[in-house]
């Protein structure tokens, strides 16, 4: 006997780039081919000078996006024993190795940033529709960047994305800059639970013995879409359900959510090209 089919959820919990827009991971794999340097290991060099590397940093709202912000970037991504573990582990030595990497920190930087702008040609509209529909919370936890003042990407927290609003569609946006955590920290997915349940009316998590009226938001209710496993496990091992987004896989991932919510979601190629 099959097991019975799991009630839809209450809450869909969205990342941002690399799911609803597009991933700044694209932008990078665009610089290492311009600039000769191995697929993939850029983006390594970031994640591994994880929890205080100068761009989590960054995401949590600690430093600004300057001078300073971009040597510290630089000798991140050029750290000779990154580079030394790398090579070991990708098997290049003798003849098959390249020199160190060197980068341009801010056109590394603003390549990452401009192709995050775009919004997805299928989760955009996935997610325009179920904000029609009303039946289901929609809300965003995004690792975001704060951006100069006077900057045109300024006050959009990742909310405003090639003249599209983003946030909009959203009826609580958890933005890391602005409250000083970034996934995979636990403390910003508790945050994003609590917000979502103060929105929904429902004050409190399971457990929590706060001022909110209503049985609480329940950790199960919530379906947590990202393009990182790492970000999906710490929400896993909270109760969420969790739906991974690989990278040029968002057409996939919207007909999984049209089987979960049973709505119709994916847009045809000419409904697509009117976006």
């Amino acid at each position: 006997m099959s097991s019975p089919r799991a009630p839809p959820p209450k809450v869909l919990l969205f990342d941002i780039g690399g799911v609803v827009v597009l991933s700044p991971m694209l932008g990078i794999r665009s610089y290492e081919e311009t600039h000769g340097i191995p697929l993939g290991y850029i983006n390594h060099a970031i994640s591994v000078s994880a929890p205080n590397g100068a761009f989590q940093r960054l995401e949590r709202g600690e430093v600004k996006l300057d001078g300073r912000f971009y040597a510290e970037f630089k000798r991140d991504i050029e750290d000779p024993k990154v580079w030394e573990r790398w090579c070991k582990r990708h098997a290049l030595g003798g003849k098959g190795r390249k020199e160190r990497p060197r980068v341009d920190p801010q056109e590394l930087f603003w390549q990452m940033m401009g192709v995050a702008r775009t919004p997805d040609p299928w989760m955009y509209p996935a997610v325009k529709r179920l904000k029609e529909s009303g039946m289901f919370t929609l809300a965003a936890l995004s690792n975001t960047v704060p951006f100069p003042d006077g900057h045109m990407f300024a006050g959009t927290g990742g909310g405003e994305e090639g003249g599209v609003d983003i946030r909009g569609l959203f009826d609580v946006f958890i933005s890391s800059c602005e409250v000083g955590m970034r996934k995979p920290e636990r403390g910003i997915y508790e945050l994003a639970l609590r917000e979502v349940g103060k929105w929904r009316g429902e004050g409190r998590l399971d457990g929590d013995h706060g001022d909110g009226e209503g049985a609480g938001l329940k950790a199960e209710e919530v379906l947590f879409l990202d393009d990182i496993g790492g970000n999906l496990k710490l929400a896993k091992e909270l109760g969420m359900r969790t739906l991974k987004v690989p990278l040029g896989g968002t057409r996939e991932v919207v007909k999984e959510l049209e089987r979960i919510t049973c709505m119709k979601l994916l847009v045809s190629e000419d409904e697509k090209s009117k976006l």
